[in-house]
């Protein structure tokens, strides 16, 4: 896979729009889902990727093929979303779902159903705690990676992550989704004040 992104990335830089198009619609998809994370707007996200691919393609002969592509991809798309939000001059109004329930206990079982019921749990969380989650469990970075990412420590990347666990079993539990006794990640203050 490095090895292919690097001759696609070299065909790129010499010009070759059969490769630039499949460069694009490479990285496109991945690009817009985390704009769209961050903005929580269609059109806001579109207009990001579509800056983020400009630049991107601008400054190719700048990526260090030493190291991992996307963190340097994302960081781009997460500066573009971060100028787009502070050109709000507000913080980006989440999105209301309407989730329809019927008979829970079958509706369950079904893995489309359960994702959209994180999704909506994500929907309600800090949108650092619910950026920082998306990109260490669905885009795989590292802490490290995040942390340089979005311009905070390693133990605040962490913290947030954790956090972020912490509140999606809640909330799924709230939901009816999980049952309580299921709910691993609540008791962690209880195991540390029993070690001490």
């Amino acid at each position: 896979m490095a090895d292919d992104l690097r001759r696609l990335v070299t065909r790129c830089l010499a010009g070759q729009t059969a490769a630039q198009i499949d460069f694009v619609n490479r990285f496109q998809g991945p690009v817009f889902g985390f704009c769209m994370r961050m903005l929580r707007q269609w059109e806001d996200a579109e207009d990001c990727t579509q800056e983020t691919m400009i630049r991107v393609m601008r400054n190719l002969h700048r990526w260090d093929p030493t190291r991992k592509f996307e963190p340097w991809l994302f960081t781009i798309a997460g500066n573009r979303c971060r100028t787009r939000i502070s050109k709000r001059g507000k913080r980006p109004n989440s999105v209301s779902l309407e989730v329809a329930v019927e008979d829970r206990s079958q509706l369950y079982r079904d893995a489309d159903l359960l994702n959209e019921e994180i999704e909506f749990v994500l929907e309600e969380l800090r949108s650092q705690y619910r950026n920082a989650f998306t990109l260490f469990h669905r885009h795989e970075l590292s802490y490290e990676e995040i942390g340089e990412m979005m311009g905070v420590p390693l133990g605040t990347v962490k913290t947030w992550v954790h956090r972020a666990r912490r509140e999606l079993v809640s909330g799924l539990a709230k939901r009816g989704v999980v049952e309580e006794s299921k709910r691993e990640l609540q008791p962690i203050r209880r195991k540390s004040s029993a070690a001490s």
